[in-house]
């Protein structure tokens, strides 16, 4: 179990990603802080030219070609620098950017399964997609818009002190101002940015939830029902989006106004300074196309707050996974899990959902090595509940689990799930192939060790009839497959695992009669040496364990052989066993 480390903030991760490749982050800098500056010596030798100009013509030629000259090397290097800088972005930003997915994913994947059965699977996906694409959109705004805004303004600043420091002050106050507003409008925008994403991600999950259940819809027919769903999160969505726009309109006409202002009250002061002989009309040149330079860049200074914003609160949702607690987690030093003879025992365990729901009161049972049991019982009586605990997939209220005197708390996550294998009653395929899925149990076996499990779980005859054999994709879940076939896959998967504990929730379920007879010489195999707890309510399927647990109500209520328990007058086993039986020979007598 991978530890969880310190409290991650934004600006924490993306540095810290970054930092593994400082010399491409480095080298992107300043090279394009270079090309701002660069930007700074065109309108230094456009005064030049324009002041030449004014004088006399004689002679001057020369003088007005190297000026060209100058400005060709500016323009050249520029277009060089910025290039050079992109093609170090293009390599650096996909790095970082795949560095955060990863990261991500694998924090998110050691979630307990109560987290992801609270969350939709589409919803985590998107935050996943976030994060990577805030980092885009921060470098790209820092690169792009933050390191032209300071290198624009206080190279400006300092060529217009030289010139007249009054007015170099009056624009720096100008443009402080400017700022401080855009600030401001976009301090008041974050909330509303930060409730937007959170629309736009339930949007996301509803509607990734209702087309991976398009089957459902279909059966039910219920497409109204669904498009009121996805309408009803879409104006909220769109709600929240029209707020923060008309935020948005709001402030550039604020920033307009502030602009204007600042250009009119800066060239009123430089015509006195002319009218005194302190400007020429080289000057004005210079302050009209660093006025333009300073504008260009405040004016896109609230989307540079809009898009940070933006990238800040979409980051946020996949930090905050990142920085909630795992609710299962390995003990101090925990130790693998080492099973000779895979001997269970429930100690007094309780389980409560909440405080209000328990499940489990306290549950005692001994398991021996290779013992195989079979839990029955109405639902709700705790049988699946069991499992759970057994995998560790919620920690027990009180009491404990033992597997071969080995306390299940104090053992690593992975050891405990390496050594059971589960079948569950509806299997979850990948969208791989069938061989890729069936090499999940065991992701080292070679082809013919997951055709040899395939052939014993009687999945290879209709895996060799697909056009692409074993290369077959499944779809989403499985859904290309039936039940049955989905359930044999599942079946030898276990069975290539060889794991030394069994669990079979319902695993024949979903096959018919003639399957599951084939299947039940497969598991008979597969549970051989091995201790098997069975959950099963076709009794069928358990005649032959060597131990059959009632439950009921959290409760072991009676147990016994099938032989014992349908002896047994008034027994809960035996009243299902006639229930069961009687309808088998009822649908005899009616063919």
């Amino acid at each position: 179990m991978v530890k969880k480390e310190k409290k991650f903030t934004i600006a924490g991760i993306f540095l810290e990603q970054t930092g593994r490749y400082k010399w491409q982050a480095v080298g992107m800098v300043a090279l394009y802080t270079l090309k701002q500056l660069s930007d700074l010596a065109s309108p230094l030798l456009y005064k030049n030219f324009i002041d030449v100009l004014g004088g006399d013509a004689a002679d001057k030629r020369p003088l007005l070609v190297g000026i060209l000259a100058l400005l060709a090397v500016v323009y050249y290097g520029r277009v060089i620098v910025r290039s050079v800088s992109e093609l170090i972005s293009n390599r650096f930003q996909p790095k970082v950017m795949n560095d955060l997915t990863e990261r991500a994913f694998r924090h998110l994947t050691r979630h307990s399964y109560q987290f992801f059965a609270n969350n939709f699977s589409g919803g985590l996906v998107r935050k996943i997609q976030r994060l990577s694409y805030a980092f885009e959109a921060i470098a790209d705004t820092f690169i792009y818009n933050i390191i032209p805004l300071f290198v624009t303004f206080i190279g400006s600043i300092a060529i217009i002190w030289t010139k007249n420091r009054f007015i170099a002050l009056i624009m720096a106050v100008w443009m402080i101002a400017i700022a401080v507003v855009n600030y401001a409008f976009n301090q008041k925008l974050m909330e509303r940015r930060e409730k937007r994403a959170a629309a736009d991600s339930e949007a996301t999950a509803v509607l990734a939830d209702s087309i991976a259940n398009s089957l459902n819809v279909k059966l039910f027919p219920a497409y109204s029902h669904e498009e009121s769903l996805v309408r009803k999160v879409l104006d909220k969505l769109k709600r929240l989006r029209t707020r923060t726009w008309d935020m948005q309109v709001y402030m550039t006409f604020v920033q307009v106004v502030f602009l204007a202002s600042a250009e009119i009250s800066v060239m009123y002061l430089a015509i006195g300074a002319w009218e005194k002989g302190n400007f020429s009309v080289g000057d004005f040149v210079l302050l009209q196309m660093l006025m333009a330079g300073v504008w260009q860049t405040l004016w896109g200074l609230s989307s540079v707050f809009r898009t940070l914003g933006e990238a800040t609160a979409d980051a946020q949702e996949m930090i905050d996974i990142m920085n909630a607690p795992y609710d299962i987690v390995d003990a101090p030093k925990a130790k693998k899990l080492e099973i000779k003879d895979g001997a269970i025992v429930f100690d007094r365990v309780k389980f409560n959902y909440n405080e209000t729901r328990t499940i489990l009161p306290d549950f005692s049972l001994s398991i021996k090595p290779r013992e195989k049991i079979a839990f029955i019982g109405p639902s709700g009586a705790g049988k699946s509940t069991i499992v759970k605990l057994l995998f560790r997939f919620y920690d027990v209220s009180g009491g404990k689990i033992l597997i071969d005197g080995q306390d299940i708390a104090k053992v690593t996550q992975e050891s405990l799930r390496d050594a059971v294998a589960l079948v569950p009653q509806d299997p979850m395929l990948f969208h791989r192939s069938l061989l890729d899925n069936i090499r999940y149990g065991r992701r080292d076996a070679t082809e013919k060790d997951v055709m040899a499990a395939a052939k014993k779980a009687h999945c290879h005859e209709f895996i060799s009839a697909l056009p692409e054999g074993y290369a077959t994709f499944v779809g989403e879940r499985g859904i290309k497959l039936s039940g049955g076939q989905r359930q044999r896959v599942a079946i030898a998967r276990a069975i290539l695992k060889n794991a030394p504990v069994l669990v079979l929730d319902e695993a024949t379920s979903s096959l018919d009669s003639e399957s599951e007879m084939l299947i039940q010489q497969a598991l008979e195999e597969l549970m051989r040496d091995k201790t098997v707890i069975v959950i099963a309510h076709r009794l069928s399927t358990i005649a032959k364990m060597d131990r059959i647990i009632v439950m009921e109500n959290g409760k072991i209520i009676d147990e016994g052989t099938h032989a014992m328990l349908v002896k047994k007058r008034g027994g809960v086993y035996k009243k299902l066993w006639s229930i069961q039986a009687g309808g088998f020979m009822a649908q005899a007598d009616e063919v």
